[in-house]
């Protein structure tokens, strides 16, 4: 790590404190409670992927004709990122993308999908960003997709590469895992695919792709002081926003979940 990156990480790392330590982990305790919070997390497995592919169109050349766009070691890392994101398997080997492997955990846990899946569709149909996100009628929700949005909208790579390495890190911590697998064996297999997506989290984008994530950031921020500074202001809106989504989610838990 250099001292760039080293700067944004030492600049985050109490924000960071707070994700690993939330009370939201604590206070999951039934079946109902893992599918209010994957009502929730889903948008933000989505809206990484549209973190992800911003990253992609500035890094790499998208469109034809083709002709090389920055160097090929940022355009080699952003692309194994994306075929890891965006093709990965799951747990029957058949390739998938986190996020429709994600909604497959829904599914089975009998999760509602509608509201996320509608939004998609509100999208697909043509209509811009800013007015699909005002549909959205969860506050902490909104805020979040708006925010990697504001993100995206900032068309600096640095910033984005910055918020995808250090922002984004769900930082789910093995106790919340464990009690994932605790409930599925509880569950005859309820939350099956849920594991195996969160196992699958950790094995691929928590070693993997957090090496070639970071390697990107040292690349597009180098020791910038400007770059570095721009990284780590949104790199700590991200995180605060991460943090007002587990407040949301917390808050819509029943009452006796909170006890």
């Amino acid at each position: 790590m250099n001292s760039g990156t080293l700067s944004i990480q030492e600049n985050t790392i109490g924000l960071k404190e707070k994700l690993i330590h939330h009370p939201l982990y604590q206070r999951v305790h039934h079946p109902d409670d893992i599918s209010m919070f994957m009502e929730h997390h889903v948008f933000a497995v989505w809206d990484f992927m549209s973190l992800l592919k911003s990253l992609q169109v500035h890094l790499t050349n998208v469109s034809v004709p083709w002709f090389p766009v920055g160097t090929a070691s940022t355009r080699f890392l952003i692309n194994e990122i994306v075929v890891g994101e965006e093709s990965d398997v799951d747990e029957f080997g058949e390739r998938t993308s986190h996020y429709e492997l994600y909604l497959k955990s829904m599914q089975q846990a009998g999760a509602n999908t509608k509201i996320i899946e509608n939004f998609v569709e509100i999208l697909r149909s043509g209509t811009l960003i800013d007015s699909a996100i005002d549909e959205i009628k969860v506050a902490p929700v909104r805020q979040f997709v708006r925010t990697t949005f504001d993100v995206i909208a900032t068309q600096k790579p640095h910033v984005i590469a910055a918020v995808f390495t250090f922002g984004r890190e769900d930082l789910i911590p093995s106790m919340f895992i464990g009690l994932v697998n605790d409930l599925n064996q509880k569950s005859n297999g309820q939350f099956s695919t849920f594991k195996y997506y969160l196992e699958r989290h950790i094995e691929v984008d928590g070693d993997h792709h957090s090496h070639l994530a970071l390697a990107m950031t040292e690349e597009l921020c180098g020791n910038d002081e400007t770059k570095i500074a721009e990284a780590a202001f949104w790199v700590k809106k991200s995180m605060q926003a991460r943090i007002e989504l587990w407040d949301g989610i917390l808050h819509s838990l029943p009452e006796q979940s909170k006890g």
